[in-house]
């Protein structure tokens, strides 16, 4: 997960980011060995998960210049969300809505981070183009990236419809109507910015944020396909790699490339 292209300069942000890849490994092992090999094994996943979150929290506020300190504190916010989240979604207790819950404000906090360092189609038409049709061409691809994710949405959520519980159907729908927004508003963003900030670094960390807000979709599908439908040997690997490497997106998204 930790890149060059990610790597802080000083040695402790990067010790902490090579941390956060040990253990984010650490908890797919736990979570994979104690469902197929001995369940004692399911103290390594208690151990590692949160912690592995919360180290994210830690690397964050160590960036000395981020692009935006609203956009940073954000970020963080939805980081101890999710912090949160992890810890029910963990426990052997049927905490799923708590955690459903959980990750609905770190999505929400992600919205907030995005549309507050975010550029309008307006802003591009007045102050870039005099051509409409390039406007028009901007628009339409902003408007079938949010199709996209919609029709996705909607096809993993009718596939799970008839077995998820009652309870459960009116969380579900809204925090997938929450999750595709925040997914679209991150790939949308990426494909906007370079009009506000045509600078390399900043079109690097909004394409970074881009694909944190994919994984995160394909990690929560995964998710709740794994909970409410069936479980394979390999959900914990899928499930828990891709949303380790969403938050490790959204968290490189917080500084820029050349830093």
């Amino acid at each position: 997960m930790p890149s060059n292209n990610c790597t802080p300069q000083h040695g402790l942000h990067n010790k902490i980011g090579l941390l956060y890849t040990l253990l984010s490994i650490s908890t797919i092992t736990g979570a994979s060995l104690s469902a197929s090999v001995n369940p004692a094994w399911i103290w390594l996943h208690y151990l590692t998960k949160p912690t592995a979150t919360a180290l994210l929290v830690f690397w964050i506020l160590l960036i000395r210049a981020p692009f935006s300190i609203r956009y940073r504190n954000a970020i963080v916010f939805g980081l101890a969300f999710a912090v949160g989240g992890d810890f029910f979604l963990m426990l052997p207790q049927d905490y799923f809505l708590a955690g459903l819950f959980c990750f609905l404000l770190t999505h929400c906090a992600y919205i907030y981070a995005l549309c507050c360092d975010s550029i309008y189609t307006s802003v591009i038409k007045n102050k870039y183009f005099s051509a409409k049709f390039i406007t028009l061409r901007t628009i339409f691809i902003v408007i079938a990236v949010f199709i996209i994710f919609i029709v996705i949405s909607l096809l993993i959520v009718i596939g799970l419809w008839n077995h998820l519980p009652n309870s459960m159907k009116m969380p579900v729908a809204i925090y997938a109507a929450i999750l595709t927004f925040m997914a679209g508003l991150a790939v949308n963003r990426a494909i906007i910015y370079p009009f506000k900030s045509p600078m390399l670094p900043a079109q690097h960390a909004a394409n970074i944020a881009a694909f944190g807000g994919i994984f995160f979709a394909i990690s929560d599908s995964m998710l709740a396909d794994s909970h409410f439908y069936f479980e394979t040997p390999l959900s914990p690997l899928l499930v828990l790699g891709t949303y380790y490497i969403a938050q490790w997106c959204f968290a490189c998204s917080v500084r820029r490339r050349d830093q």
